[in-house]
């Protein structure tokens, strides 16, 4: 099936803009600056459309992200497999990508979110590695922090081929992205 939606997950607000657990927001906000696409507030959160692909930034909380993906997709008659979703992970290695055609939640409570929403787990998702928290730091505060200026380096380079991998995705389909960016 083609591509019909992205969606970035993250946490809505200033507060949150530059922490681990809003990397789906930053990806989809860097991906739509680079083309001069513009995102506008609706009832889903915030949406944007390029090239028959529409760009979904939840407003909900991140546990609570099925609630305006489940609704959009309902209205916009997507399924499941035509969504690639966008989203931080903490047993990826910082800086590390992976791009999986379905799969659980992986404790990720988003996903979760997500999975109980469209009820399958037949969906896209692109993961991009956060690191485990350092002991004795909880990973509430850690998903909730920023990145150091050393760990941004490597950020805004995952971010970047993040970015390719959306375009390889929508060009070339899931597979060649995969193929490509994956490891």
């Amino acid at each position: 099936m083609a591509l019909k939606l992205i969606v970035g997950l993250g946490n809505p607000g200033e507060r949150y803009r530059l922490t681990r657990h809003n990397l789906g927001f930053r990806v989809v906000d860097t991906w739509a600056a680079a083309r001069g696409v513009r995102f506008r507030r609706t009832r889903f959160g915030d949406v944007a459309s390029e090239g028959g692909v529409w760009v979904l930034k939840p407003l909900t909380f991140m546990n609570l992200s099925g609630e305006a993906v489940g609704p959009f997709c309902r209205y916009y008659h997507i399924a499941p497999a035509e969504i690639l979703v966008v989203v931080d992970d903490l047993d990826l290695p910082l800086g590390q990508l992976r791009i999986r055609l379905k799969g659980s939640s992986g404790g990720h409570n988003g996903l979760k979110s997500l999975i109980e929403a469209l009820k399958s787990q037949e969906f896209a998702r692109m993961r991009l590695g956060i690191s485990r928290p350092p002991a004795p730091i909880p990973v509430i505060d850690w998903v909730l922090g920023r990145f150091s200026p050393e760990e941004e380096a490597i950020v805004r380079e995952m971010v970047a081929r993040a970015v390719e991998a959306l375009d390889t995705a929508r060009q070339h389909g899931l597979s060649e992205a995969m193929n490509r960016f994956n490891g």
